[in-house]
Parts: structure tokens; C-alpha cells; sequence
């Protein structure tokens, strides 16, 4: 691991992502509006267990992720998720936050705890419901003084870095002003990502890493049950709900949100969802024959001035690729999280990106972005992309609100 300046890196030797699943993704105060984020990460973790035939009693822990409190028991959100999956009683859970890297950093804390030799396998969860944030006053507790009742939408007031006092969507302003991107062309990027992530869901490929949701109940024996009940007249819930024909005529009728370049048309989905995977040792693989999705080969997290964290994935991306020896050329698929379309195309423009190499499948304005569920959908999207187009490596990367940037490489084992 190098430490100090310029962040951190790790590199893995034999750390392999088994699978993963996800929820679909569901606009936010849909029909998943009303579900604990609890119970989407219980529903993606039986599925990926279902997909892969490993038993949970295989796991040596649970490393869960989810940004907003959105239910009264969200302390023991990542206990729950596993207990009611099936791990082991026994068994140790925690939870990981960092903001929307948070599905890369818990995949990264499995290998780690892999490569200490801690455990063989672990179940990384993200799972998250921007439904369900609070309406919320934080100073009460003592009581209210006379007209200053303050109770505000956690939602939105979240966007807001007071560090540099300003949202995250404008710090995406101020990367459009940076990097010269205008309104065109932050609507022609969504536009591509609504067709291409069309054109995904039409193939069926998003649909091979989606679980379909449905009422149901979680028993664990001794325990109270939990489940997800979704709304009456639905049988099912089986693909992303956000992901419509967006032209750029329609896109470009949208008023801006932030006072630039960016709007609700072009920039990432509100949504409901959860995500899975489990990662394991080499020798684990082998044991159980199975087949991995991907090599987990390296891993970077860095800091960037607060202002700009939506260049983030640059120099991270920059950082992993320096630490494994890898020129840009060499990665054939970047799966980059669209928080907005200015962030991502600042990157694009940093890096020099290649387009028909980035989000083939489409991003976050069309899929939409469910804080912690999000980075394990980029590392499972990308790996699938690889073994679908045959190619060798790809990068999972991501913004982070505040001012980080973290980035995965991915090796197609076959």
C-alpha cells in the first residue's frame, strides 16, 4: 500500500468478484418509496447467494454500505442485512460510508480483509433509499424557542458542502466552467446516456444483473420477519424505472437546477435500489469451482479541493493505473458514475477519454444513482461488459462528495 501524498493504493494479488446483483433501480417515491433500505439490501443479498449457489454460511463478514438514515433501525443495517440473508449468527458485520464510493471502498474492504488473511469470502452490500431520508431538525432535543422551528428536507439540505458553501451541483458548475462545457453539451452526453442505457435494457444485458422485487416476507428463526411489500395491482418490479426517451429537444426545455449547465434531465436519477456481490480468495474460488466475474486487481482513493470533487475520478482513476503499471490505453471499459453530466465530462475531457469506451450501458442520469448501492453496480456493470465484449480490463470510479475520487481495476478472468 503507498500512503501519504497523493492518497492511497492497493493492489491484489488474488481477489476475485464471484457476482453481483442488484434491485432494479426505481424512481424515488415509487413504488419501492416506502421500503427500508434494510430489506432491499436483504432482498440483493439472497439474490446474490441464489445466483451463485454459495451458502452464506461460507461468509467470513458482512461489509454493508448506506449513506442516509432512512429507517429507525438504520444502526443495525448492516447486522440485518446479513442475519436475515442467512450468515452465520457468528459472524461480524459493519458499515462502510464514503458518500458514493461507498459500494467501491466496501468491495475494496472485503479484499483487503481477504489479502490479511481475516477471511475467505465477504458479502459487500449497498443499499439505499432517497425515498425515505428524513424531514429532519437536528438542534430540538432542549426544546423549540418561539418561531425558530427549523425542520428541513435532508435530501436536498445534503447536497450542500459548507465547507466551500456550495452544492454538489456546483461544484459540477464549476467544472463546466473549467473544462468549457456547455448546456448543449451536458444534454447531448444525457441524451446518449438515455439511448444507450435503452438500448441495454432492450438487449436484456441490464437485466442480467437485476433481481426482480416482489412482496415478500424474510424469516429468521427466533426473530421478528421482515420484507418489502410492494404497492397492490404490481406483481413485480423488474426493471429500472427511470430510463425513458430522453431527445435533446426534450432535455433542452428543462430549467437549470443549480444556474448553469445542469438539470434535472441531465443529471443523475433520484432513485430507490440495492446492490450485492461477494468477493473471495483465490483458493475459495477454486474450492468451490467457481467462476468468477472478475479479477479484483487494484484499488485507489484520493482527495480533491471540495469545490471541484466532481474531477475526483481523474486523478484516481490515475492513481490506480500508475500503481499497477497500466497506461489509459489499456483499459478497454470505464464504467464512471454520472452524478452530473458536467462531472462526468470533465473527466472525460481530463483524461481524454475515449466515449465508446465510457458507460456503454449508459450512467446514472439514466439509471439513476442510489448513493451506496452505486459503486458495486459500476464494478458488476463493467466486469459484464467485459466478459460480454471479450475484453481484458475495465475501471469502476466514482465522485465523492466533499472531495474524493476513488477508482477499481478489473480483470476479466477469461
Amino acid at each position: 500500500m503507498t500512503k501519504g501524498s497523493g492518497g492511497l493504493f492497493q493492489s491484489f494479488e488474488d481477489i476475485w468478484l464471484l457476482d453481483g446483483v442488484r434491485t432494479p433501480f426505481i424512481d424515488y417515491n415509487g413504488p419501492l418509496g416506502l421500503v427500508s433500505p434494510i430489506d432491499l439490501g436483504i432482498k440483493a443479498a439472497r439474490a446474490v447467494f441464489e445466483r451463485t449457489g454459495i451458502s452464506p454460511a461460507d461468509v467470513g463478514s458482512v461489509i454493508a454500505g448506506s449513506v442516509a438514515q432512512a429507517s429507525f433501525d438504520a444502526y443495525v443495517l448492516p447486522r440485518h442485512i446479513g442475519l436475515y440473508s442467512g450468515v452465520p449468527v457468528d459472524r461480524p458485520a459493519h458499515l462502510v460510508q464514503r458518500v458514493c464510493g461507498t459500494g467501491i471502498e466496501a468491495i475494496s474492504q472485503a479484499a483487503d480483509a481477504i489479502t490479511l488473511k481475516k477471511i475467505d469470502l465477504g458479502l459487500c452490500v449497498g443499499a439505499e433509499s432517497m425515498s425515505r431520508n428524513p424531514i429532519a431538525a437536528f438542534t430540538h432535543r432542549s426544546g423549540f424557542r418561539l418561531g425558530q422551528v427549523e425542520f428541513k428536507d435532508f435530501l436536498w439540505e445534503a447536497l450542500m458542502d459548507t465547507a466551500p458553501g456550495l452544492t454538489m451541483g456546483g461544484t459540477a458548475e464549476k467544472a463546466a466552467i473549467k473544462y468549457k462545457i456547455t448546456r448543449e453539451d451536458a444534454d447531448r452526453f444525457a441524451e446518449r446516456s438515455f439511448n444507450r442505457a435503452i438500448a441495454a435494457q432492450k438487449s436484456s444485458f441490464l437485466a442480467g444483473e437485476i433481481v426482480p422485487v416482489v412482496s415478500e416476507q424474510f424469516v429468521l428463526e427466533g426473530y421478528h420477519p421482515r420484507g418489502i411489500r410492494i404497492p397492490r395491482g404490481i406483481d413485480a418490479l423488474s426493471a429500472d424505472s427511470h430510463i425513458r426517451p430522453s431527445p435533446f429537444e426534450v432535455l433542452a426545455k428543462i430549467p437549470p437546477a443549480f444556474g448553469g449547465v445542469q438539470t434535472g434531465g441531465n443529471s443523475s436519477a433520484i432513485v430507490d435500489g440495492a446492490s450485492a456481490a461477494l468477493v473471495a480468495s483465490g483458493a475459495y474460488a477454486k474450492s468451490r469451482s467457481a467462476k468468477p466475474l472478475a479479477r479484483v486487481a487494484a484499488v485507489a482513493v484520493v482527495g480533491v479541493p471540495p469545490e471541484i470533487m466532481a474531477i475526483g475520478p481523474a486523478p484516481a482513476i490515475r492513481k490506480v493505473l500508475d500503481g499497477a503499471g497500466l497506461a489509459l490505453d489499456k483499459i478497454d471499459r470505464f464504467e464512471i458514475n454520472e452524478a452530473f453530466a458536467a462531472q462526468v465530462m470533465s473527466v472525460e475531457r481530463e483524461l481524454q477519454l475515449d466515449p465508446n469506451k465510457l458507460n456503454v450501458n449508459g450512467g446514472a442520469i439514466a439509471i439513476g444513482h442510489p448513493l451506496a448501492a452505486t459503486g458495486i453496480r459500476l464494478a458488476v456493470t463493467v466486469s459484464r461488459e467485459l466478459r460480454r465484449a471479450n475484453l481484458r480490463y475495465g475501471i469502476a470510479s466514482a465522485c465523492i462528495g466533499g472531495g474524493q475520487g476513488i477508482a477499481m481495476l478489473l480483470e476479466n478472468p477469461s
